[in-house]
């Protein structure tokens, strides 16, 4: 088993590298590491020369993969910029509305119409209706995160709001995971939809009571100086969290941001050496392991085909869409609105991770799964040079219309980035004219 892990691991980060230098995120290529390996290429080539399968005779990849799903799902949660939701909530909230809404609805509709041979095994029409429209509706924010990063918007209005929303967007995503699993897991007939939604309504709210006093003990932890022990106190509650939701028949992944959201920021010297084993250890085995799954000779049934398809262009569509409009509507520049619907769309892990859990729940079949993973890899490497060439119209249009404040906050990062280069262009043109002008006489006074 070791074995297998570890060479697993060394195809996704190799795998991942070479995306990398190719311009594309290393998830496509820690993915395409598993798809290599499993059914899609090596088991039909070689298919004695290693027993990979579909992954799931691997119990050691498995456990690693879940527990790379559990800290990166919570290392995102614990970025979630708190101060920034509250200070542009009406904005935050059309955005969110838009980008959510609308991407779900047409999720649970095409649902509806797929036919009933393509759903899982163990569910029913609105289970994965449900879930499907999930999936559509999510985004990456570790995706996200890394486009802006690259094009220099991370710590502006449009970075702060496109990371915002995502992070509400995925909020309510996994909220309704947790719904669709206990609905296959125990139903929700004969009294259990009470359960099921009083379970939900307790962990949300005791993550609301216990989410300062968690964060003020991490808080005097981390200033005596014990980062070490705080890092695995940090993943110690991930896991907790993650395994209190799973017993409430609940997602796990619902524990693991909650469990997130309590733990609050933390410094670097915390959280680096847990974000770098996460991302150069657990994430790449977790998306190889879920590439094991994925067998691509399912792609040449036409009907399969087209569903993909229409699948595909009506996440994009959808997304975008609702995501142009509810920001127009709060007042967003056209330009800027449409680099939110594009950074938006970027769906990587996160749809890779409500893929894995349809399929491991039997809400979707091999064909769906394929498809939703598909969607993850697609809208992962158009995202970056959509909202380039969004950002770049937008700094063409004109005078930006800032977005409207009601809390009377200070000017946005962008504004003030634009107001130090102002400035200093201002001052150099007052140090010309200085040295054009006549020095005047210095005059003293005394007493």
């Amino acid at each position: 088993m070791l074995g297998h892990l570890a060479l697993v691991l060394l195809a996704a980060l190799v795998c991942g590298m070479i995306a990398r230098r190719l311009g594309m995120p290393a998830m496509t290529g820690q993915l395409a590491a598993g798809v290599l390996l499993g059914p899609s290429l090596l088991g039909t080539v070689l298919p004695e020369s290693l027993d990979f399968g579909d992954g799931d005779d691997l119990p050691l990849v498995s456990a690693v993969g879940t527990l790379g799903v559990v800290l990166l799902v919570g290392l995102a949660a614990v970025d979630l910029d708190g101060p920034f939701l509250r200070r542009r909530v009406k904005v935050v909230a059309s955005v969110g509305l838009g980008s959510f809404a609308v991407p779900l609805a047409t999720g649970v509709g095409a649902g509806l119409l797929i036919p009933q041979a393509m759903h899982g095994e163990s569910t029913g029409t609105t289970e994965f209706a449900l879930l499907l429209g999930t999936a559509l509706s999510v985004s990456a924010i570790p995706v996200i995160a890394r486009i802006l990063t690259e094009l220099d918007l991370l710590r502006k209005e449009i970075g702060q709001l496109t990371l915002a929303t995502g992070t509400l967007t995925d909020i309510a995503a996994w909220v309704i995971l947790a719904v669709v699993s206990a609905m296959t897991t125990s139903g929700l007939g004969g009294g259990r939809l009470p359960l099921t939604l009083g379970a939900l309504v307790g962990v949300l709210v005791a993550t609301a009571v216990l989410r300062r006093p968690v964060s003020r003990a991490l808080d005097r932890l981390e200033s005596s100086r014990h980062e070490g022990q705080t890092g695995g106190i940090v993943v110690l509650i991930l896991i907790a969290c993650a395994a209190i939701t799973g017993a409430l028949n609940l997602e796990p992944v619902l524990g693991a941001f909650l469990g997130g959201v309590m733990i609050g920021r933390r410094g670097d010297a915390v959280l680096a050496p847990l974000r770098a084993v996460t991302t150069w250890v657990l994430a790449p085995v977790f998306l190889a392991g879920a590439g094991l799954h994925l067998d691509l000779h399912l792609i040449a049934d036409p009907v399969v085909a087209g569903v993909a398809a229409a699948v595909v262009l009506a996440a994009v569509v959808s997304k975008f869409v609702g995501t142009f409009v509810g920001a127009r509507v709060a007042g967003v520049p056209r330009w800027d609105s449409a680099a939110l619907g594009a950074g938006l769309n970027a769906r990587g892990v996160v749809e890779i991770v409500i893929a894995t859990a349809g399929l491991h729940m039997g809400v979707f079949s091999a064909e769906i799964y394929m498809i939703v993973v598909l969607l993850a890899v697609i809208t992962s490497i158009m995202a970056g040079p959509w909202v380039a060439f969004c950002v770049a119209r937008g700094a063409h249009a004109g005078p930006r219309t800032d977005i409207d404040d009601p809390d009377g906050a200070d000017l946005d990062r962008a504004d003030l980035d634009r107001a130090d280069l102002d400035r200093a262009d201002l001052d150099r043109a007052d140090l010309d004219r200085a040295d054009e002008a006549p020095v005047p006489a210095v005059r003293t006074t005394e007493g």
